[in-house]
């Protein structure tokens, strides 16, 4: 409650935070609105907003640790500012304007409190660099960066292929005919060619260790107004993204009088509302998990390593000049990135010294997010939001729609290659052949319109089926989630809150009541004696997650032995890389419909064939010794959330002096769900049941009536650990409740805690 003096505002703007302390924002005009939206995010988040920045142009080690200086080469061979620089330059005036003025609005915040800056400044020992546009504009790559799924997936895959032979390797690439159901049962995908791609490096584990990486996955959903309790569409949507403290989104409502009207959820960093709803649609959204990177082996020149050929001619590769600044360090740490026209050299940060493999990646190539999300703030109908996504391309979304008018839609906005051949392989680089020869149009990607159904719904699924006349990718995640949505939404004619708040809390698993009959059949005459209680178990088992189920135990672990029965002859320890990815899962599913692989072959036992039943019981087994170990023999009493939980990590939470001091963790905390659970506490790979996947955000929109809109997500809208709003939502959200999402003046003037005036 306090009057703020802020420079170059042409009227006052007023700010209302709520009882969770998010804030409702009025002003007179753009330029107002972005720099007040711009000193209070900084307010709130100012340290995340600087560690995002320091990750995209590639400045971690000056600060944290001089062991990132493979994270920092990566993120500048990525040439993030580069791309913004001239993303900027194309950018309508309006926009930058609005861009400038949020810019300015962080730096007058941080210009008045150098002395008293967040914790995190304190304890590392340095002050925020002033914003800069760029910055800003950063964010799109960074997103689109982590949710491109190959630079994962792809890296699995080219260590698995360094180490078996032609035809197991085969036989880990999918059939898109086990994938199931498509986003678009109407459109159709045609090439299935199927080969190797290579894959990232050290930097990309680093990453994983530091909390940074986002993952891939959400839900989305709209019904029509004949199947909503209303009269008029109801929406959800909840994105899956990695769990740290503070969280990844922030929450605010935007108002300008008669022109604006936005709340949702915006990136620490950004002004605009990345998910949410104005005064006409609502929108959310997924990951289409398009495969929008490709690796090219290139041929080098035994005379220069600096030239690559090219249709016979050697080309000079640009060479960019590293210069990176370590903490600690009497020196900086001196670097060269090397790029082909198809761009970065990456097999220096693979560790393949002898190959020289370039990557070409959708987002390197010109999109705007920043001019979609401006549109789309300001969107009044199912034209201007499709006019708005068509820029969307480096960030591939599959996004869901509703108005107040009835309507509602889904679609797909990416950056789909046109290649020579689909698939996922290293081209030969010597050659234009294989370049990319442009991207599929906007107008012939995917979309739905007020389908017959009555509902639209994704879920990071297979988007399209086997006619489609592009290829748009092949790891997409097995169809559990989406199938058991499809499920939720058939079951009713008509569906309510309470009904959404269900499915988004649902933790009942489509690959459980897939599996579990297969793992009965294998064990019927094998489990028996000390054995038959949890075959019983699972027997009875109605496929709930649930915390305190021990049937969900036992599968969940029974799932990670049957990845090592599967593939730790082959692999040994780096099984671990494949387990729970969609690699193996893919596999696993397609052994499950035919009932054979070659991968259940223990290499070990050369005198036996072993069958997908006999990997079942080697992973029944170990599974009972394992958990009566940690549990003792009475299944029953075994419980899903004794090993199962979440916890949210503050990026410095690991130093025992900052969590002594600030208390900047929570948890962990007992939890159900799995990753292939609607409501989804995903796990990382190998023996660590801690969930770091999870939603994200929760929302539910009525076109009906915007104040009866509920949202929640797993932190707070503060970064500070001593606010009272640092984690003030985390017990809504693990209790699987809600808050309401006031939007109108009435509604916000009747349930604001604090005001504050900006003049």
């Amino acid at each position: 409650n306090a009057a703020y003096d802020l420079e170059h505002l042409s009227a006052p703007v007023t700010v209302f935070r709520d009882s969770l302390g998010i804030p409702h924002i009025y002003a007179e005009n753009e330029e107002d609105l972005y720099r007040t939206v711009g000193y209070v995010m900084a307010q709130d988040r100012l340290w995340q907003m600087d560690l995002l920045r320091r990750i995209t142009t590639g400045r971690l080690s000056e600060v944290l640790d001089p062991g990132l200086v493979e994270v920092d080469l990566l993120y500048r061979a990525l040439e993030f500012t580069k791309k913004s620089r001239k993303v900027i330059a194309q950018t309508d005036p309006d926009i930058l304007r609005g861009m400038e003025a949020y810019t300015d609005g962080i730096n007058q915040y941080i210009n008045r409190n150098l002395k008293k800056l967040p914790f995190e400044f304190t304890m590392l020992g340095y002050k925020p660099d002033p914003w800069e546009l760029e910055h800003s504009f950063n964010l799109v790559g960074y997103m689109a960066w982590d949710l491109s799924s190959g630079w994962y997936t792809d890296m699995d895959l080219y260590k698995i292929q360094q180490a078996v032979s032609d035809t197991l390797f085969s036989e880990l690439l999918p059939d898109m005919k086990f994938q199931g159901i498509p986003v678009f049962p109407e459109y159709m995908s045609s090439d299935n060619t199927l080969e190797l791609e290579s894959g990232m490096s050290a930097a990309i584990e680093i990453i994983d260790e530091l909390g940074l990486q986002v993952f891939e996955a959400s839900n989305n959903w709209a019904v029509s107004g004949e199947k909503s309790e209303t009269g008029m569409p109801i929406m959800a949507n909840d994105m899956h993204l990695s769990l740290n403290a503070p969280g990844i989104w922030y929450q605010m409502h935007q108002v300008i009088e008669g022109k604006l009207n936005v709340t949702g959820v915006a990136l620490p960093a950004a002004p605009y509302i990345v998910a949410g709803h104005n005064e006409d649609i609502g929108w959310g959204m997924t990951n289409v998990t398009v495969d929008d990177l490709d690796f090219y082996l290139e041929t080098i020149n035994p005379a220069d390593s600096n030239q690559y050929l090219l249709d016979g001619q050697w080309q000079d590769m640009r060479i960019v000049k590293e210069v990176i600044q370590v903490k600690g360090a009497e020196e900086p740490v001196v670097r060269f990135n090397r790029f082909t026209h198809r761009g970065p050299v990456v097999s220096e940060f693979k560790g393949v010294s002898d190959k020289v493999i370039s990557a070409r990646w959708q987002g390197n190539e010109m999109s705007n997010e920043i001019r979609s999300l401006y549109l789309l703030n300001r969107a009044g109908n199912w034209e201007e939001f499709r006019d708005a996504v068509k820029s969307f391309t480096s960030v591939s979304q599959n996004i869901v729609y509703a108005d107040r008018n009835g309507n509602i839609g889904l679609q797909t906005c990416a950056g789909v290659p046109i290649r020579h051949s689909g698939g996922i392989l290293v081209y030969p680089g010597d050659t234009s052949l294989y370049d990319w020869q442009g991207v599929v149009p906007f107008e012939e990607l995917p979309n739905s319109y007020n389908p017959e159904c009555g509902y639209v719904s994704s879920a990071n699924n297979k988007t399209v089926d086997e006619d489609y006349p592009y290829y748009i990718g092949t790891w997409f995640p097995l169809p559990w989630r989406i199938g058991r949505i499809r499920e939720m939404l058939d079951e009713k004619e008509v569906f309510g809150t309470e009904d959404f708040k269900r499915m988004l809390r649902d933790q009942h698993s489509h690959f459980a009541m897939y599996m579990t009959p297969l793992y009965l059949d294998a064990l019927q005459d094998y489990a028996s004696g000390e054995y038959q209680s949890a075959y019983e178990v699972l027997a009875e088992w109605d496929y709930d997650m649930q915390a305190s189920s021990s049937a969900a135990l036992i599968f969940e672990i029974m799932f990670m032995e049957l990845n090592r029965a599967m593939f730790e002859d082959e692999l040994g320890d780096d099984y671990r890389q494949l387990a729970y990815n969609d690699i193996a899962k893919n596999l696993i599913e397609k052994t499950r419909v035919t009932g054979q692989s070659l991968w259940c072959d223990n290499v070990n036992t050369p005198d036996v064939t072993e069958s997908f039943h006999d990997n079942i019981r080697t992973a029944f087994q170990q599974s009972m010794d394992t958990l009566t170990s940690m549990y003792g023999p009475e299944v029953k009493s075994w419980e899903w959330g004794q090993l199962h939980k979440v916890a949210l990590m503050h990026p410095m939470g690991t130093v025992p002096i900052v969590e002594k001091l600030f208390k900047v963790n929570r948890g962990p905390y007992s939890i159900g769900g799995s990753s292939h659970t609607v409501c989804p506490y995903g796990y990382p790979k190998g023996s660590s049941f801690i969930a770091n996947h999870v939603a994200s955000e929760r929302h539910i929109f009525h076109t009906a009536d915007w104040d009866r809109s509920l949202t929640v997500i797993p932190t707070g809208i503060s970064g500070i650990p001593a606010s009272p709003h640092y984690l003030d939502q985390t017990k809504l959200y693990l209790n699987n409740q809600f808050h309401r999402d006031h939007f109108s003046r009435e509604a916000v003037e009747s349930n604001y805690l604090y005001k504050a005036v900006f003049e």
